[in-house]
């Protein structure tokens, strides 16, 4: 309807917002299929594996998102140098149809939109075709009242502006997930502070710490704890620990001496233990 709507209005705003619509719908589709795959439990190597799906596809939402954003900027500077005459009647009326459906799709996904990257790339895009048609409104307005063909491809650009920044708060967010970055909210040294003050524990190494997918931090760190009974209980007071830190799934792997040391840590000659903690499991492995 948009689209048919900004051919024959020949508004550059309403054109961007129908633009911006379609994208939803494969945007939608995709978040869909992400979370679908990331539901998959086909053994733990997989199962993280799927869980990336959810931030890939958050990724592709948001370059959608930059490259409609570029090329609305795009027709606009050329659409300021060359106005074209706009039928403001029929502008406003579609706009104000799309902006119907728009609010009661925001309204549908108001709460849930914090929940995962999807729902959140899912919210911008239909946020962004909100502010698409209030522009649209404001431009028909305009033009109606007084004639000034130029406005559409300024609110048009305002609205691109609007889409590349939250864009690029979707594809930060997606990146740095996929590079294994630290979260934000977490430090490293903090993280071994609480390490250390569980009793038993003598020295941490190795660690750390990353977001596998949105709501799921995970760590892995080589701890020595020379007592080789107190394993179990130790075991079970680290992944308390990190329970209040936000990280869900915990591994470890428990020392019994100082002499092991570097990445290849349980390969080294000398009694070790690795426990394992995911989400309140524990699993227990002998080297």
């Amino acid at each position: 309807m948009e689209i048919a709507g900004s051919v024959l209005s020949h508004s550059l705003t309403l054109l961007a917002d129908a633009s911006h619509m379609g994208t939803d719908v494969a945007a939608l589709g995709l978040a869909f299929i992400g979370a679908r795959i990331a539901q998959r439990r086909e053994g733990a190597a997989r199962h993280f594996g799927n869980l990336r799906w959810e931030v890939l596809a958050a990724m592709v939402n948001g370059l959608a998102l930059f490259v409609i954003g570029l090329l609305i900027t795009v027709e606009a500077i050329d659409r300021f140098d060359h106005p074209r005459v706009i039928n403001a009647a029929l502008l406003g009326a579609v706009a104000t149809a799309g902006l119907v459906v728009n609010l009661i799709s925001l309204r549908v996904l108001h709460g849930h939109h914090d929940e995962n990257l999807n729902a959140r790339g899912a919210y911008l895009h239909i946020l962004g075709d909100v502010l698409g048609s209030v522009g649209a409104i404001v431009g028909a307005v305009v033009i109606h009242y007084s004639g000034w063909m130029r406005v559409d491809p300024i609110i048009s650009v305002l609205v691109s502006v609007l889409i590349l920044r939250s864009a690029w708060r979707l594809v930060r967010t997606s990146g740095l997930i996929l590079l294994d970055r630290v979260p934000a909210h977490l430090r490293p040294a903090e993280v071994e502070h609480r390490l250390m003050a569980v009793d038993g524990v003598t020295r941490v190494h190795d660690l750390h710490v990353w977001t596998v997918a949105s709501g799921l931090i995970a760590m892995s760190a080589h701890i020595v704890v020379p007592d080789l009974a107190s394993h179990p209980g130790v075991l079970r007071l680290l992944e308390h620990e990190m329970s209040h830190m936000g990280i869900r799934h915990v591994t470890v792997q428990l020392e019994t001496g100082d002499e092991c040391v570097g990445e290849l840590c349980g390969d080294a000659e000398g009694s070790g233990t690795e426990l394992s903690a995911h989400q309140g499991h524990a699993h227990h492995h002998s080297h």
